[in-house]
């Protein structure tokens, strides 16, 4: 199995910073994108340290091995925490979002709102959930718990890089094919760009980087109010 991939981040039109980042490393097989939070100080602290906790920690894992991806994104969770302690006593923190390929699949972990989509076939598979206030309510619901929420507040995260509490962490394992393209994407992208509408970009015949350039140059067309940053992984045959 061969990879192409690329990442781009733009800081959009309206942002002072771009608090968005990104870790994409070929030789470890390591992919993923963090966004500091709106609404607390010093986010892009907050996912600097986030992804530069994660490759370290991957690099110093023995090549090819799976950790426990649960528990080193806990880690992370904990230094971001000891920075805040530092930096922020309102607290600080970002989404995380990212996967290692071993053994054909793609070993994902994720808390928070950026997604990880992976085109398959021409069709769409959204691979993580957000961690917001709407979805947390929408699960209680279907498991027979009534819950409601404050319309204004139906997007806030409800889990995230630097929380206080016990953080639990998305784990989730996907085969791969020659052909699937997989897409870690911040905010700024995916609620400006529709599905159908990613569907047709990542299934160009571009490389990773023209697709990712057309991807962000779109969300700023349609006014660049956020950071918009990606990760765009092709799956190749040997």
């Amino acid at each position: 199995m061969q990879i192409r991939s690329a990442a781009l981040t733009d800081i959009g039109k309206v942002r002072r910073r771009n608090e968005d980042r990104f870790v994409l490393d070929d030789a470890l097989r390591l992919y993923g994108v963090a966004d500091g939070i709106g609404g607390l100080p010093h986010g892009a602290e907050a996912a600097q340290l986030a992804v530069t906790h994660l490759r370290d920690a991957i690099a110093a894992t023995p090549h090819d091995s799976l950790p426990d991806l649960a528990a080193l994104t806990q880690r992370i969770n904990k230094a971001v925490c000891r920075l805040a302690d530092e930096l922020s006593p309102l607290g600080m923190g970002a989404t995380l979002t990212y996967a290692l390929v071993r053994d054909g699949a793609l070993h994902l972990a994720h808390v928070g709102d950026s997604r990880c989509y992976l085109l398959r076939d021409k069709k769409l598979a959204t691979l993580t959930t957000d961690h917001t206030v709407e979805n947390e309510v929408r699960a209680s619901r279907a498991a027979g718990r009534m819950m409601f929420y404050d319309e204004a507040q139906r997007k806030a995260l409800v889990r995230c890089i630097g929380q206080r509490e016990p953080l639990v962490v998305d784990i989730s394992q996907h085969p791969l094919r020659p052909g699937d393209r997989c897409l870690f994407c911040t905010d700024g992208i995916d609620k400006v760009v529709d599905e159908a509408e990613l569907v047709v970009l990542l299934d160009t015949g571009g490389e990773p980087e023209s697709i990712l350039r057309a991807l962000i140059a779109l969300a700023n067309e349609r006014g660049g109010g956020d950071n918009a940053t990606g990760v765009l992984v092709f799956v190749d045959a040997a």
